[in-house]
């Protein structure tokens, strides 16, 4: 008795340090992961978000056909808030943040709430709707606790994972899972556009901008959506990579307000089985080049329409929405590696990373008040413009950018390319101002919605 009372004795101080440190093995993993979660959650923040906006109070008269247009900006505009909840990561010990855009991107206001429940307002320093990432620099902070950045190549599907954010508002949660995926493209945001790592970890609205960490506790990724029919999860979550957040993060530490992703300039379709077996290939995989721009960095480089895209950088691309990633995490500015397949014989070419060109200008305007579409925003287009509004390569011509109420009720969308007013047709910015000036009831617009032709009557 004596001999196992000293033998537990010694034995004490190792089990203290073992509740303490990162677990080193499976079998301590298996017991419990409380070292990991105290170790990275206090680089997990709760965001609150407000976001002020003006409304004018609606008539009885506002969707009547014939007095819409005398009450139209009627009334005082009034203030509206609100309210949004979600998560974010530091990422530095100064106070730099990463969340998702569509929790602080058009905020006015933003507290950011730390795990010790330290509170700092905070700014939006770079925003991208279609990625959905925000970067935030906290003010007044420093010493802070953060994550370092997985190298997204090292994540594998299988490995365990935890999430950690504030689901619903009830407070810092952590739960676990395992990566269930790589190279997700489907069921997230950007329709379905985006690259994304797939985890069975619970998540749930107030999630959104949190963080994905592995177990050695970096950080895989930041938890953006959830794939559900009810609104519940359902065990098929999706976090954005590592390896775009960092890019992120050095576009906002370089000054850049907005994210620069580099322009492919073309358009492709995944190399299916069938595909594969019509190009001579034993199995499917690469993306097939269905268009080009004039100015495509790929055209540029040797790359033709029917060409098959292998691989960027070493790194396989099975979809465009891959693609596109390979090449934004890589530093614009700079060249990447691209291998391409045609008629049986493999080469790598050098491709420019760029930005869309904004040549020709864009000569954008909004119509005045007192005409007929007060505020109709129109925008001519270039290779910019196109990336922007994801407009059909061999869009030219006039762009709605804004409709304002007049237009948005006659049926104008955003991204409706202006093609002819009545008898006039529109090529540039001036011809649509000029049309839209002799314009009146009854007048007909004949616009491209996406590849569809469609006319409106005024």
């Amino acid at each position: 008795m004596k001999h196992l009372l000293t033998l537990l004795i010694c034995l004490l101080p190792f089990a203290a340090m073992a509740e303490t440190r990162v677990p080193q093995s499976a079998g301590e993993i298996s017991l419990s992961f409380a070292p990991l979660v105290r170790q990275t959650a206090p680089a997990v923040v709760n965001i609150y978000a407000k976001v002020v906006t003006q409304s004018r109070r609606r008539t009885p008269f506002m969707d009547d056909p014939f007095f819409e247009r005398f009450f139209d900006g009627f009334g005082a505009p009034e203030p509206r808030v609100q309210n949004s909840l979600g998560s974010g990561v530091i990422l530095s010990s100064d106070g730099i943040i990463v969340s998702n855009y569509h929790v602080v991107g058009m905020a006015t206001d933003i507290r950011v709430v730390l795990n010790d429940r330290r509170e700092f307002t905070a700014r939006v320093l770079l925003g991208d709707r279609e990625s959905d990432l925000a970067i935030l620099q906290l003010e007044g902070a420093d010493d802070l606790p953060f994550l370092r950045l997985r190298d997204s190549e090292t994540v594998d599907v299988g490995e365990l994972a935890l999430a950690i954010g504030n689901p619903f508002g009830v407070g810092q949660t952590v739960s676990s899972g395992i990566v269930s995926g790589l190279a997700r493209s489907g069921g997230a945001n950007g329709g379905g556009r985006g690259y994304f790592v797939q985890t069975d970890a619970p998540i749930n609205p107030g999630n959104s901008g949190g963080a994905l960490i592995g177990m050695d506790g970096t950080l895989i990724g930041i938890n953006t959506s959830i794939l559900t029919r009810s609104g519940g999860s359902n065990g098929i979550g999706f976090a954005i990579p590592a390896d775009l957040v960092a890019a992120f993060v050095r576009q906002a530490q370089a000054g850049n307000d907005r994210f620069v992703r580099p322009w492919a300039g073309a358009t492709g379709q995944a190399v299916t089985a069938d595909l594969a077996e019509m190009l001579g290939r034993d199995r499917s995989g690469g993306i097939i080049i269905a268009g080009l721009h004039p100015v495509s960095p790929l055209a540029e480089a040797g790359f033709a329409v029917g060409d098959v895209v292998l691989s960027v950088d070493g790194s396989e691309v099975n979809s465009p929405a891959e693609m596109l990633f390979r090449m934004s995490v890589a530093r614009a500015g700079e060249t990447t590696t691209m291998t391409r397949l045609r008629d049986g014989e493999i080469a790598d070419l050098t491709v420019a990373l760029i930005p869309p060109p904004e040549v020709p200008a864009r000569n954008a305007v909004t119509l005045p008040e007192g005409g007929n579409l007060p505020g109709l925003a129109l925008s001519g287009i270039n290779p910019a413009v196109i990336a922007e509004m994801n407009l059909p390569l061999a869009s030219e011509g006039v762009v709605v950018t804004q409709t304002g109420a007049i237009g948005r009720r006659a049926g104008l969308r955003v991204g409706d390319v202006l093609q002819r007013i009545d008898r006039f047709d529109i090529a540039a910015v001036d011809d649509a101002v000029r049309a839209f000036e002799r314009a009146s009831r009854g007048s007909v617009v004949r616009l491209l919605r996406g590849t569809r032709r469609v006319v409106l009557r005024f």
